[in-house]
Formats: structure tokens, C-alpha cells, sequence
């Protein structure tokens, strides 16, 4: 896209458009008729259209073209040129998208002034989408535990394809950023990335912001999924998107096409779907809140994204990657973790999961020290553990209990937070609470605790009797 495609009947125009460009630094291509024009197009979108409006025996005009560059390649801009000029088509023109508006005879000045501007603003906006790309969630995937392993190897075997992907799992595990991991590392990486936050648009605005709008006042205005044409449409727990809206989009997965709002003319788009969800879609469904055809079309790859409590053995790297990201974003002190403070963090629960960890992490920085590990003592208490002279506060449920009860209740609970911390490692395990291995498995066999596979990692869980017959 460095180039730029003349269109004009009139080939000693053209030509010498094109020799001034050439002149000028420029690459140029030539077009006599819509046909020729289309097929440059199609072959390579170039980096800017000089279009004339009027167009002899051709099948198409200045603004049929305009329009279906417009719809296909929204990126180039176009300066339309007419030797029949008037206020209402430079008016049409624009409305159309139009980077500008030249009558023949044009001075060369003025022509050159209005390239030099259009390439620099398209430069810009590409710039600006990469950024865009780049600033708003980054794709870092960080963990060691075998419950991330599994999911990271299942993402990495859907990068390739342009199969449509769920991602489910509880809100604040990072379902978007494994969403942005599929598309940095896809064949579309250097195509847009488009979030829609179904929960987040009012329900009578949902299809102008998806399909957008046209007007006679304001022209064309081009929606979330035009704006995503040839890379991902990321939609953000999509089992709240409205009824009405999702057959539209199940139009759209079947046809890859769709109307704006207000509008006539077909857009095509060339899109790759990736969903999340928080909620079970087969119960939506049964309560007739989700349709099925559509939960058929996006669950094609189903990948589940594993909850902070099941990755407990990440929670020290997540913690430092979120303190060199505080660092770098917002300069707030470059810190470590002392290892009581990770021992509580692996502790703790998480409803809010990774989101709820990185905003813990970030206010421990800005209320703390700029020097200096970080304490245990910095973190939130749960429930006021220890009072003031480090005594063990009793919760009601545990003060209310016999002895041998009261005991073999906080031996259950403290083996299987322990047990979870170390990604239900034994060895490990037995190794920090200070017994042998054989001993903690029998400890635990009296207990009712078991470990069992979830989500690819070895989790702690009681033993649940199974029912009479």
C-alpha cells in the first residue's frame, strides 16, 4: 500500500498526473475504466485513489467505485477529480468517504498539497490502529502451572486456522488477553483486533455500533465489525448480547456480509470470530436466553481459561510481571515479593482471579514503600487472620467446635490451600508443612482429601461419598 492507482477516461491526463507523481517520488499505477480500476484493487489495494468521476463506457462511476472501495478497503483514501464539478457531488463524494474533492482543470500545486496530506493521514491511521493493537491489552501469556500449559498448548493449536473459538471461564481470568495471544500469533496479527463488549452497549444502539449507519446528514459510518475486516472480532461475553442482535450476527457468520443501519448496499467483511463467555451457554439456552445456532457456530473450539485459584503456582511470577508493568506504565517502584508475602497471595482467594491480583498488586505499590521487598504485612488480611499481638482470631464457625473437630476441620483446609498453592504437587507440599510424604498421604486419606485432574493440573478437593443406591 505505497502506491498510488489513477483513474481517468481521458488517458494524456493520467498520464500526466502520473508523471508528476513520478516526478515527485511516487510508485503509480494506471486505470482507463472501472473494469481496469477493479482489478488493480483487487490484486493490491494501493495507498491512495485518484478517482475521476465520470467514467466512459464503463460499467461502473466515480462513486459506484468510491463506495466499493470504501466497503472493501476503508484504508485508502480517495480523492475524487471531475472537470464536471459542483457543490453537490463534491458534497456526495464526501459523504461517500472521499478524502477530498479537485475539479479539472487542477493546479498542480494544489493536487500535490492535497496527495502529500491524504497519504499522511492514512500513514497515521495505520500507525494508530497498530498502536492501538499493541497499547490496549497486551498478548503476554504468563505461567508455568500445568492447568496454564494446557491451555496455552490449546491456543497455540488454534493459532493457525481461522476456526471460530469459545473461550469460557469465571470474569477476570484473561479470557481477552488469550484471545489477543490466538490473534498476535495468527496469520491475521498485523490485521485489526476489535473488541465488542456485548454487556457494555445499550441494547437499541447494539446493531449501529455493530453494522454502523448511513445517513444523507453524515454519510457512512462504519461499525465495530467493518472496522475489524480482514482480522478478529473479539466478542466480549457474548451471552449478553440481545436476542434480536444475535440472529443478525448469525446472518453475518453465514453470509459474511451485512447491511448498515439505514442503509441499502451489502458490506462484505472478512472476519475471524473469537467469543467468551462466564456463564454455562447450555443453560442460557435452555432458558431461551441464547440461540442454539449461534452458540453452534461460535463454539466450534471450545477452550476452557482456568481460574487464578487453579493456577495458584503463578501467582508469584503474575505478581512480578504486574510490578514490572506498574514500573514501566506508570514509573512506580520497581519491587520484589518476600516470600511470606507469596506465601499469603497463594493463600488468599481470588473471585476477582488475575484482574483482581494485578489491582492488588498496583495498590500495594502506590500506598507502599519505593524500596524494600514487599511485606505480608502490606497485603489486605481475609477475615482478620492475626490480631495485634499476632494471636490467631478464631472465625465463629471453627470457635464453636469441639476440640478434635475444630482441629481436624483447619487440618482440611490448611492441606488443601497448601496442597492447591503447589499445583497440587505432594512432594512439595510435604516438604513446606514439614512432613514426610507417606505421612501426609495418610493424613489426607483421614481427611476425605483427594487430588484429582482439572483443567490439566492436579487439584486438592474433599472426597465426595458417592450416593446409596
Amino acid at each position: 500500500m505505497s502506491d498510488i492507482l489513477i483513474v481517468d477516461d481521458e488517458r494524456d491526463i493520467r498520464e500526466l498526473v502520473s508523471d508528476i507523481l513520478e516526478d515527485e517520488g511516487y510508485s503509480t499505477r494506471l486505470a482507463g475504466n472501472s473494469d481496469e480500476c477493479m482489478a488493480e484493487i483487487n490484486s493490491e489495494p494501493p495507498g491512495l485513489l485518484i478517482l475521476d468521476i465520470w467514467l466512459k463506457d464503463s460499467r461502473m462511476d466515480g462513486i459506484d467505485i468510491l463506495k466499493a472501495v470504501k466497503r472493501d478497503n476503508p484504508d485508502v483514501p480517495v480523492v475524487i477529480i471531475s472537470g464536471h464539478g459542483n457543490i453537490e457531488i463534491a458534497v456526495a463524494a464526501i459523504k461517500q468517504g472521499a478524502y477530498d474533492f479537485i475539479e479539472k482543470p487542477f493546479n498542480i500545486d494544489q493536487l500535490m498539497v492535497v496527495i502529500r496530506r491524504a497519504m499522511e493521514t492514512s500513514r497515521l491511521r495505520r500507525e494508530n490502529a497498530s498502536l492501538k493493537r499493541k497499547e490496549v491489552t497486551n498478548s503476554d501469556m504468563i505461567g508455568k502451572s500445568a492447568s496454564f500449559r494446557a491451555m496455552q498448548s490449546q491456543l497455540d493449536k488454534v493459532t493457525k486456522s481461522n476456526g471460530r473459538v469459545m473461550l469460557s471461564g469465571p470474569a477476570g481470568s484473561g479470557k481477552e488477553i488469550a484471545a489477543r495471544y490466538i490473534h498476535a500469533h495468527s496469520n491475521r496479527a498485523n490485521a485489526p483486533f476489535v473488541t465488542v463488549n456485548c454487556a457494555g452497549v445499550e441494547p437499541e444502539r447494539v446493531e449501529e455500533v455493530l453494522f454502523g449507519r448511513e445517513s444523507s446528514e453524515r454519510g457512512i459510518e462504519p461499525g465495530l465489525l467493518e472496522e475489524a475486516h480482514g482480522g478478529v472480532v473479539y466478542f466480549d461475553e457474548v451471552a449478553d448480547m440481545p436476542m434480536g442482535t444475535q440472529s443478525k450476527i448469525l446472518r453475518v457468520l453465514v453470509d459474511q456480509q451485512f447491511q448498515r443501519v439505514g442503509g441499502s448496499d451489502k458490506v462484505r467483511v472478512d472476519l475471524r470470530v473469537i467469543s467468551s463467555t462466564n456463564r454455562d451457554l447450555e443453560t442460557e439456552i435452555a432458558a431461551d436466553r441464547f440461540r442454539e445456532e449461534l452458540y453452534h457456530r461460535l463454539n466450534v473450539v471450545p477452550i476452557a481459561v482456568p481460574s487464578l485459584e487453579e493456577r495458584r503456582e503463578d501467582i508469584p511470577v503474575l505478581a512480578q510481571h504486574f510490578i514490572e508493568m506498574c514500573n514501566e506504565t506508570q514509573g512506580l517502584a520497581m519491587r520484589v515479593i518476600s516470600e511470606e508475602a507469596v506465601a499469603l497471595l497463594q493463600t488468599m482467594t481470588w473471585p476477582g482471579n488475575v484482574r483482581q491480583l494485578k489491582n492488588l498488586i498496583e495498590r500495594v505499590l502506590i500506598l507502599g514503600d519505593d524500596s524494600g521487598p514487599i511485606e505480608a504485612k502490606e497485603l489486605p488480611a481475609e477475615e482478620e487472620k492475626t490480631d495485634d499481638s499476632g494471636r490467631v482470631v478464631l472465625s465463629g464457625a471453627l470457635a464453636t467446635l469441639p476440640l478434635r473437630e475444630a482441629r481436624e476441620a483447619f487440618e482440611r483446609e490448611y492441606l488443601l490451600t497448601q496442597i492447591n498453592r503447589f499445583g497440587g504437587n505432594i512432594s512439595r507440599t510435604a516438604s513446606f508443612v514439614g512432613m514426610e510424604r507417606s505421612a501426609l498421604h495418610r493424613k489426607l486419606k483421614s481427611l476425605g482429601v483427594v487430588t484429582s485432574n482439572k483443567s490439566g493440573a492436579r487439584v486438592a478437593q474433599l472426597d465426595e461419598p458417592e450416593p446409596a443406591e
